[in-house]
Parts: C-alpha cells; sequence; structure tokens
C-alpha cells in the first residue's frame, strides 16, 4: 500500500513540475511587460512607452535583426526609434519600441 502510494504521489509531483514549465501565449491585445520575448511578437507593436535604449542599443539591435544601411535615427514623442534602412534589398522604415520589438513599414 505505501508503494501504491508513494508512486502516486511522484506521479502528482512529476506531472506538476511539467504544467509548471509552459509557456504562456503572448497577450492579443499588445499589453506585454517590458521584458525579452524574443520568440514572440507583440500583435500592436510598435509599443508606446518610455524608451530605455540608447541610440547605439537601437542601432545594435535593429542590425542585429538583419537590417542594413540603418540611417536618421530619432527617437520619436511616443518613445519609439524610427529610422532607415535596407532589409532584403528593399527600402523600409524601421521602428523599435520599448519592449525590443522591430516592425518594417
Amino acid at each position: 500500500m505505501k508503494k501504491i502510494v508513494f508512486a502516486a504521489a511522484i506521479l502528482g509531483a512529476s506531472a506538476f513540475a511539467a504544467l509548471a514549465q509552459t509557456t504562456p501565449a503572448p497577450s492579443p491585445d499588445g499589453n506585454t511587460p517590458a521584458v525579452a520575448t524574443p520568440d514572440t511578437k507583440n500583435p500592436t507593436a510598435p509599443v508606446e512607452g518610455a524608451n530605455s535604449f540608447t541610440e547605439a542599443q537601437a542601432k545594435d539591435r535593429i542590425a542585429e535583426a538583419g537590417y542594413t544601411d540603418v540611417k536618421d535615427l530619432k527617437l520619436d514623442d511616443k518613445g519609439i526609434w524610427m529610422a532607415a534602412g535596407m532589409k532584403d534589398g528593399k527600402a523600409v522604415s524601421i521602428a523599435l519600441d520599448y519592449q525590443g520589438n522591430i516592425v518594417a513599414k
């Protein structure tokens, strides 16, 4: 009897641990905290807010996302870094918000 109770306890604990490791789905309304979520896209990006990225950090992040020839980088009044650049041989307008979301327009 003790073995059955012990086995049930182990099984229950392992199921709880597996559930604790699931990743929550991104919020569809865009209300995402200012944390890195590299595997998800915020549907409302770029998100307005206080941006703590320096100009150099913004340029580096944009370059790491595959954009080249980044120029005219400016922080607008909504807290979004705006720039012009190239992606896949096409000229694009680029936006980087405080959450790190990069959007090409």
